[in-house]
């Protein structure tokens, strides 16, 4: 068989996705089952211990992992969550029903750097670590404290705690203008989970990089 330039191509191109895929290490370690759910990747149930693990493709944006709680799915998939519920399917193709505590990421980016953090602007229902594993990345992140229990009473429903943009749905909570800044709301989040996201415009204290084909771990209830 001759071997084209294009088939060259084909193959170089292969070497470098897979060269820079990421994998993520899913793992419940609450005292109560969850049902993980990503986008990209999907959703299933995990029981106390169990772990999934999910391969992501180089260049994925917008992407994102959360714990699903209080869930009743049939044979077919078909259900619904107290929390993170995602279109009433366990395999998720759309994005969670706040509150739920996110990972969120972005693979090979500017200078081939990967972006992540965790997020609280969709509000709080497990606690999370979101940690690199590979590559020499070591600073990871973590939101543990109790939120669900000191939610102000405002912002408390059932399952979890939820950020004041969708209780309110006002611009200073939501930044529909992209001007908002920390509210006193915010900054019962960040006191909290000072390495997290607690508002839209969060971002200097809240995104984090290690370099493209780092792996990850995602951890509920660290």
């Amino acid at each position: 068989m001759t071997i084209t330039k294009y088939m060259l191509v084909a193959l170089a191109l292969c070497f470098l996705t897979s060269a820079y895929a990421a994998r993520f290490d899913i793992t419940n370690r609450c005292s109560y089952p969850v049902w993980a759910a990503a986008v990209p990747g999907g959703g299933r149930r995990l029981n106390s211990g169990q772990s999934w693990a999910l391969d992501v493709a180089a260049g994925t944006k917008g992407a994102r992992i959360w714990a699903r709680t209080g869930c009743n799915f049939d044979g077919s998939g078909r259900g619904h969550c107290q929390t993170g519920d995602c279109g009433g399917v366990l395999e998720c193709k759309a994005y969670g029903t706040p509150p739920n505590t996110l990972a969120e990421y972005a693979l090979n980016q500017y200078n081939n750097l990967d972006f992540f953090d965790i997020s609280l602007v969709d509000g709080f229902n497990v606690p999370m670590d979101f940690s690199p594993t590979s590559n020499g990345c070591t600073r990871g992140i973590k939101c543990t404290a109790d939120i669900n229990r000191q939610c102000p009473t405002q912002l408390k429903t059932q399952g979890g705690c939820n950020n004041p943009c969708t209780v309110f749905k006002t611009d200073n909570y939501c930044c529909n203008s992209g001007n908002c800044g920390p509210t006193t709301y915010s900054k019962f989040f960040k006191d909290r989970c000072s390495d997290a996201y607690s508002y839209p415009k969060d971002d200097a204290t809240s995104t984090f990089t290690c370099k493209g084909g780092t792996n990850y771990r995602v951890v509920f209830c660290p």
